[in-house]
């Protein structure tokens, strides 16, 4: 079965990726990356976070994907050896300089070149093998006909990620300057403000602040709006095809979010790996979990050729929970569980526990008490510290959550 590949945004959420499924995951650093706004990691926290992953077989990709400026290569000459001593088992790089200056500064980590570079040929993956490159991610405008035809034509070591689930932007494998004419904020630089999301109205020259609205049809404004790609019902294909990593997107997304993406990709790939019927028969119930921590409209993006207006969302739908995160469960020096609350809720509320084993187990809240022991009968305060009495055993890294019915 191909990999499975899981974004993590901070320590937190690295170690629910890890717990919860995935086989890698990917992360950045305090510089470099696409995700400048990211919580990212800071060298220690790269170190702890790689040692916790490879402690459980999980590797740890650090995305250096900038395209980079003279400053931002001087920076890669100081940082890449750093993050490969805390523990990198790959840089992702999309720059030839930036990967000039890891082949010199720390050849003992592989490197994969990013979707960003425009990796939409046979051609170029032999290309970079010849550098000695053995992983390239895969341009998102490439069906799955062509990935076909790249597997037959590269060397078998040479191998195929992919982004089979997250967020589509409008751009071309990942390249957009709307941000930078809007904004200023370069998205090649990691400072997109997602301009694509945003609702845009007409405005006449001679009318200053009279503005009409901008219909494709009568649906809406929203120009840019791609649904979300997600590919969980269509992983034999995607094995078929003879694709080695399935990446998800979302170096933003909290620590529910990933928990529900990984487990439920997790749980597809097991249950192919076992029989094609399984899988089939189970492909709602991974979407249900998928949708408990946020999703918007799906679509198949590129894989089945060029996407229509079926997969752009006109109305601007943002992501939908049908679940709330309500906080980690964490271990203090005393032995006590305790969560740092996400989101309110109280005493006599049904919620659910939900797990990395795969178990999801309703509970009501007997009792809440705060980080001196006090009773309270909610937590109202975000980042409270707070010890519940939930009538089980809780352990680290369980998920709280609100049932899926009552968001």
């Amino acid at each position: 079965m191909p990999e499975l590949l899981i974004p993590a945004r901070d320590p937190e959420t690295l170690r629910v990726a890890v717990l919860y499924g995935a086989d890698a995951v990917y992360i950045g650093g305090e510089r470099l990356s696409l995700r400048a706004k990211a919580g990212n990691f800071t060298l220690p926290e790269m170190a702890e976070s790689a040692a916790f992953a490879h402690e459980r077989g999980v590797k740890v990709y650090v995305a250096a994907n900038v395209f980079a400026r003279d400053g931002d290569i001087a920076a890669a000459r100081e940082l890449l050896p750093v993050y490969a001593a805390a523990g990198a088992d790959g840089f992702i790089i999309s720059d030839p300089g930036m990967f000039r200056a890891a082949r010199e500064c720390a050849p003992e980590v592989p490197v994969h070149i990013s979707t960003q570079a425009n990796n939409t040929n046979a051609e170029t993956w032999r290309f970079w093998y010849e550098l000695g490159v053995r992983r390239l991610v895969a341009a998102r405008e490439l069906s799955l006909a062509e990935l076909r035809k790249i597997r037959a034509e590269i060397p078998e070591d040479m191998e195929i990620e992919c982004f089979v689930h997250g967020a589509m932007c409008i751009s071309y494998s990942g390249r957009c300057l709307i941000s930078s004419f809007l904004t200023g904020r370069d998205a090649n630089r990691g400072a997109c403000t997602h301009p694509c999301r945003f609702s845009y109205r007409l405005e006449e020259a001679t009318r200053p602040g009279t503005y009409f609205p901008v219909e494709e049809d009568a649906r809406g404004t929203y120009l840019y709006f791609s649904k979300d790609l997600c590919m969980i019902d269509h992983l034999p294909e995607l094995a078929e095809a003879g694709i080695d990593s399935l990446k998800v997107e979302g170096r933003m997304k909290n620590a529910l979010y990933v928990a529900g993406v990984a487990r439920a990709y997790r749980r597809a790939l097991d249950d192919l790996a076992r029989s094609r019927e399984t899988y089939e028969a189970n492909v709602p119930s991974y979407l249900a979990e998928i949708r408990q921590g946020g999703a918007r409209e799906f679509c198949t993006g590129f894989f089945f050729g060029q996407p229509d207006a079926s997969a752009q969302d006109y109305e601007g739908g943002q992501a939908e929970q049908t679940a709330r995160y309500l906080g980690l469960i964490e271990r203090d020096a005393e032995g006590r569980c305790f969560f740092r609350q996400k989101n309110k809720f109280s005493v006599g509320d049904e919620i659910v526990v939900m797990r990395p084993d795969g178990g999801d187990v309703p509970v009501r809240v007997r009792g809440l008490r705060d980080a001196g022991g006090h009773p309270v009968q909610s937590c109202p305060h975000p980042g409270q510290v707070i010890l519940p009495d939930l009538g089980i055993e809780l352990r680290p890294y369980d998920i709280l959550r609100t049932e899926a019915s009552s968001c």
